[in-house]
C-alpha cells in the first residue's frame, strides 16, 4: 500500500514558520453573486451561483503569511515538501466568543482531492473539540467557489458575510468576505 500524502502532516512550529508566506493561489469559474435588498422593515441578502465570463485568478500576493501577531493562540499543520509548505491549515483561539478560527488553509494543486484538505480540517476540529470551543469558523470570498463546495461538504454553512470587507467595490468585484461556521456545541 503506497503511503497517503495526508499521513505526512506535521505540526508546523512557530519559530521555525512565523511569517512564512505560503502562496494562496486558485482559479475559479463561478462565484456566488451577493444581492442585498432594503425594503419596508427588512433586509433581504441572496447567493446565487453565476458563471464567471472568464476564468477569475487569484495569484500569490505576499500578503499570507502563517502566524500573523494578531492571532490569539495560533497553532498550524502543514505537509513540507523541500523546505517548502504543500499544505497548511492554521487556527487561532477567539477567547472573547469561544471559537476557533480557520486562519490559513490552503492544499497545493498537486495533493488536491486526495485527502489532504479533509485531514487538515479534522486537525482544526480536533483542537476545537479537545479545547471546548462552541464552535469552528473561517473566512472565504464568494469568488473561491472550489473552495466553498469543500468547506459545505465538510459540514460549514454560512453565518454571516461582509460586503465591504476588502475594498469598497466588493460586491462589484465579485469578492465579498463569506464567514462559514460549524456550531459544535
Amino acid at each position: 500500500m503506497s503511503p497517503r500524502p495526508q499521513d505526512d502532516i506535521i505540526p508546523l512550529e512557530r519559530s521555525l514558520w512565523q511569517d512564512y508566506v505560503w502562496p494562496l493561489a486558485y482559479v475559479s469559474e463561478a462565484y456566488y453573486d451577493v444581492g442585498i435588498t432594503r425594503g419596508d422593515g427588512e433586509f433581504r441578502a441572496s447567493f446565487v451561483r453565476m458563471p464567471f465570463d472568464a476564468p477569475y485568478e487569484r495569484k500569490p500576493d505576499g500578503t499570507d503569511r502563517l502566524f500573523a501577531p494578531h492571532w490569539e493562540e495560533p497553532k498550524a499543520w502543514g505537509i513540507v515538501e523541500g523546505g517548502r509548505l504543500a499544505a497548511v491549515i492554521g487556527t487561532a483561539a477567539e477567547s472573547w466568543s469561544n471559537r476557533l478560527r480557520v486562519t490559513d488553509f490552503w492544499v497545493d494543486e498537486p495533493l488536491r482531492r486526495q485527502g489532504v484538505g479533509t485531514a487538515l480540517m479534522d486537525r482544526a476540529m480536533g483542537r476545537a473539540r479537545d479545547e471546548k470551543r462552541r464552535a469552528l469558523i473561517l473566512e472565504t470570498q464568494s469568488c473561491n467557489e472550489k473552495a466553498i463546495a469543500f468547506y459545505l461538504g465538510y459540514g460549514f454553512s454560512l453565518v454571516g458575510f461582509d460586503a465591504c470587507c476588502y475594498s469598497n467595490r466588493d460586491l462589484a468585484r465579485r469578492e465579498v468576505r463569506l464567514e462559514l461556521g460549524m456550531m459544535l456545541e
